[in-house]
């Protein structure tokens, strides 16, 4: 059974100290915790998460035309994740631990797709996380004729101080469900020890834009802002990060020292912005906006990648043993380092957006909106194996005879570009991507009681990979499939929804209104006042990708990255529909052995998404002083059923017939109907 519990409060202090001066302080605390069933009914996770939140800000006003305000804030999240397992069994690494994470006919990436619902527990379990945030700011608004000129700056201190390494309970990966019953792990991963660390990294940010009123239906702003921080660093002098030699191979012992990085490409990040919005008739009922601007993503979250790299938080894997040596006392022969880290040069991912709309105001109190968003991005991180075995490329030899040309070919046992070490997990500032979308928007302001909004969006999102891991979403694997070809898997987004329409309605009950001279007061104080809104969401299904539970490939990542190829032979439909078999498998082959499939990213569309949202509240005034307020809330008000993305496993060995769970949809995206009622006094 499923237990959440939240905490929730916020105070506010406003004060004028002076006429030209006033002071605001703001507190919020956020406190919850749940106990959660996971899709295996024998296990279950823990999370969790308190966040405080302060700040405090102080406005001068020196005159009409000149306004400075300063704010100086701190904030603090402190998370925890675990899992175990109802029926408590033996650790694996240590004793008194629980069991590890069992996964059959999937890879070694954490809640990855696999042939069969995973068992015991959840491979990234004992994770903490303590983020503290000083931050402090200051802005200057100046007005001169046709000019608002404002100009400003930020200081940003960021702590980490985390334990994110993974597999502290132990991971066994089994390739398919026979080799499960017969107790063969192809992959044992663990981690014996660990150690806490403390990442520390200083962001600046000043800025500069101008408001400049051309006419009085025509307005452009052009404004500046620069952006710099001092990498990612490790307050003890233990960051610890993997460099490669001359000729891209991986070292086999990491650079240890106070920075993760060997260059920072952040000491100056300009990022200049430009908008204009016209009004070109008398009426003034038409608007046209434009606009263009730089944006970054300043790396402030490393330490997913960069916990769980030796000497201080080593992760070790063996292969091909038997399930039976598993255990506490267990000496793994064969067992070597898991590198992890993130590229020694790494560039701050880089967004150009840009966009133009059309607006007309119909009557006093409906507007109609078009326009057009697009965005080009580009340094996006992408995960990838930084330790792969040197490929032949077909037809030259050792490429068997009939592979097609240009193919990456591996023999089989073909040794790593290290083979002191296993196979990587890294990331990579080498991803691109781009959104083109078309948005319309209705918009109807209160009038007679009655509000609503309608919001139409037809886009696409294409990348070459965002799922920096497998725990973000599971119907695209996280990895590139070949780390020497990372556009070969450029495609449709994971998150690229290509319609999604949104209409949300408020209605105030015209009859028996409370205020009115209704005959029976007391019928008035019942049925007045009411208000009922609503919520439909409909939109298409997400992309996901036919994947393999093996890796035919013969590059040694135990991830299963590789997708399958496609059938020539096949005719017909591939998406059925249903949960029985979403998808038909036999449109797909298993690879040639040693190369990589031929099968697009995310090159099918799951089941979409239908919800309605109703809720009818109520205000009874108690005094002048006090209110109740009751709300009662219907999600899902029809109980429709959204299925979730199908099992994408399509074949999990590199002979026989599709897995059996291919296309089988096991689980729901939304819940059922679910009904809450709320009680509230205002005062």
């Amino acid at each position: 059974m499923q237990h959440i519990r939240e905490d929730f409060g916020t105070a506010r202090l406003d004060q004028n100290l002076s006429q030209n001066d006033s002071l605001a302080a703001v507190y919020t605390v956020d406190d919850s915790a749940a106990h959660s069933p996971t899709n295996n009914p024998l296990t279950f996770v823990d999370v969790t998460l308190r966040e405080n939140v302060v700040s405090l800000s102080e406005t001068h006003i020196f005159s009409p035309r000149l306004i400075n305000k300063a704010t100086f804030g701190f904030s603090r999240g402190n998370f925890y994740f675990n899992s175990g397992t109802i029926p408590q069994l033996s650790g694996w690494i240590h004793d008194g631990q629980p069991v590890g994470a069992v996964v059959v006919g999937g890879g070694t990436t954490l809640n990855g797709a696999s042939q069969i619902t995973n068992g015991g527990t959840n491979a990234g379990s004992n994770l903490s996380a303590v983020r503290n945030i000083y931050t402090a700011s200051d802005q200057v608004s100046f007005t001169r004729g046709i000019h608002l000129l404002t100009f400003g700056g930020s200081l940003q201190d960021i702590q980490a101080n985390d334990t994110l390494i993974q597999d502290q309970y132990g991971q066994a990966s089994f390739s398919n469900l026979q080799k499960f019953l017969q107790g063969a792990v192809s992959t044992y991963t663990y981690a014996p020890s660990f150690t806490p660390l403390s990442w520390r990294s200083l962001q600046a940010a000043f800025y500069v834009e101008d408001a400049i009123k051309l006419k009085p239906s025509l307005e452009l702003r052009v404004g500046f802002r620069a952006e710099s921080t001092n990498g990612w660093n490790e307050s003890h002098n233990r960051a610890s990060n993997y460099a490669f030699d001359p000729n891209g191979i991986i070292l086999t012992v990491p650079v240890v020292g106070g920075s993760a990085f060997s260059a920072n490409n952040a000491k100056f990040l300009p990022a200049p912005r430009i908008a204009v919005a016209w009004s070109p008739f008398a009426s003034k009922k038409t608007v046209i906006r434009a606009g263009f601007g730089l944006y970054y993503a300043l790396l402030d979250n490393l330490s997913y990648r960069l916990d769980q790299n030796a000497p201080f938080n080593s992760v070790f894997a063996v292969k091909n043993i038997a399930f039976s040596a598993i255990n506490p006392s267990a000496v793994y022969s064969g067992s070597k380092l898991v590198p992890s880290g993130v590229q020694p040069n790494l560039k701050t991912p880089t967004v150009e957006s840009w966009s133009l709309k059309l607006e007309r105001q119909l009557d006093s109190n409906t507007s109609f909106g078009v326009s057009y968003v697009g965005s080009h991005a580009y340094h996006e991180l992408l995960s990838l194996d930084a330790n792969v075995p040197t490929p032949t490329i077909c037809p030259a030899s050792p490429c068997p005879a009939g592979y097609p040309a240009g193919a990456f070919y591996y023999p089989a046992n073909a040794p790593l570009a290290n083979n002191a070490v296993w196979n990587s997990t890294h990331w990579f500032s080498q991803g691109i991507s781009s959104y083109h979308g078309l948005e319309a928007d209705l918009n109807h302001r209160l009038a007679r009681g009655l509000q609503f909004r309608a919001v139409y969006t037809f886009s696409k999102t294409l990348d070459d990979g965002d799922n920096m891991n497998t725990s973000v979403a599971t119907n695209s694997p996280a990895f590139v499939a070949n780390p020497l070809q990372p556009k070969a898997d450029y495609g449709r987004a994971s998150f690229d929804v290509r319609h999604a329409g949104v209409i949300q309605a408020t209605y105030d009950l015209p009859f028996a209104r409370a205020n009115s001279n209704d005959a029976n007061l007391w019928l008035a104080r019942l049925l007045g006042n009411w208000q009922l809104s609503g919520i439909q969401t409909i939109q298409s299904g997400l992309p996901f990708t036919p994947q393999l539970s093996y890796n035919p490939s013969n590059d040694g990542d135990t991830r299963n990255p590789v997708r399958p190829s496609i059938n020539p032979n096949f005719t017909g439909q591939i998406i059925r529909g249903g949960p029985a078999q979403y998808f038909n498998p036999n449109a797909f082959i298993q690879p040639l052995a040693g190369t990589y499939g031929n099968v697009g990213r995310n090159i099918l569309q799951g089941p979409r998404l239908v919800e309605t949202d109703f809720s009818a509240s109520r205000k009874f005034s108690i005094s002048e002083r006090f209110a109740l307020q009751f709300r009662s809330e219907l999600f899902n008000l029809f109980n429709h059923t959204n299925f979730n993305t199908p099992n994408p496993v399509v074949y999990a060995a590199a002979t026989g017939a599709p897995s059996p769970t291919a296309g089988v949809i096991t689980s729901t995206s939304t819940s059922s109907r679910q009904v809450q009622f709320g009680l509230k006094l205002l005062w």
